[in-house]
């Protein structure tokens, strides 16, 4: 496999990967304020001598029911801890969403794994991704079964504890509102343009080789994000949209 580095992409795609970026640096935004309120709630924990509990957590909803209120494409958000870091479960999701009619309401799950309804989050993208990069990072889109039953995307970043991985700060966007905001932009470019995650998973799409949800293979996208410049992949070509984990895919006319 090889990827082949371009200096700069043209001023469409350039403008386009600004675009995207804008629409979800707000939600980043959330997570970071999350992330940042999460690290100094359990940093103050930890110097009392004591680990952290669920009713240490509750001191974060009023900043997650903010966030909820004045983020237009947020449609859940909170802290969920890593197996083993609070005291009295063994894991635990402080996550508010927001309902049909508006109102807020908290995600209740099974999170005893001596339970058949076990709700194992540890292998999904948006905490494993964080977790064994440190870095933040966009999942989906899938069906949020834990959530909404919506198709969604989340973004996610690590939050620490004393140096060690304490768990994710993460929002949720559904991805009919991310589309609505993205594909207007992606049918400007002069050939068919979609976008990837890391993993390569389309996130949204104006190509129709290439749907919302499926893999695009080939390219190590991690790599051009890693670079974070322009590149080439067998006639496709790679932008990634600066500080947002995510790559323009633009294929030939």
């Amino acid at each position: 496999m090889s990827l082949a580095t371009a200096a700069v992409g043209t001023a469409p795609e350039r403008s386009v990967a600004a675009g995207v970026r804008s629409a979800l640096e707000s939600v980043f935004d959330a997570v970071a304020a999350t992330g940042a309120d999460t690290a100094q709630l359990l940093d103050r924990v930890a110097a009392e001598g004591r680990r952290p509990a669920t009713a240490d957590l509750a001191a974060l909803r009023p900043g997650l029911h903010l966030r909820l209120a004045r983020h237009e494409l947020v449609s859940g958000v909170g802290f969920v801890a890593a197996p083993g870091l609070l005291s009295d479960v063994p894991a635990w999701l402080e996550w508010w969403q927001s309902g049909s009619d508006g109102d807020v309401r908290p995600l209740l799950l099974d999170l005893d794994p001596q339970q058949s309804a076990y709700a194992d989050y540890t292998h999904w993208d948006w905490f494993a991704l964080p977790r064994d990069t440190g870095e933040r990072a966009v999942a989906g889109p899938y069906v949020d079964y834990l959530c909404s039953d919506e198709y969604s995307l989340t973004l996610s970043a690590p939050v620490r504890m004393e140096g060690r991985f304490a768990g994710v700060a993460a929002a949720d966007v559904y991805l009919r509102h991310f589309e609505a905001a993205v594909m207007p932009m992606l049918r400007q470019l002069p050939g068919p343009a979609h976008l990837v995650n890391a993993r390569g998973r389309v996130t949204a799409s104006a190509d129709p080789a290439h749907l919302a949800g499926s893999l695009t293979k080939g390219p190590d996208f991690a790599a051009v994000l890693e670079r974070a410049r322009p590149g080439r992949f067998r006639g496709l070509r790679l932008v990634p949209c600066r500080d947002i984990p995510l790559v323009l895919v633009i294929s030939p006319h």
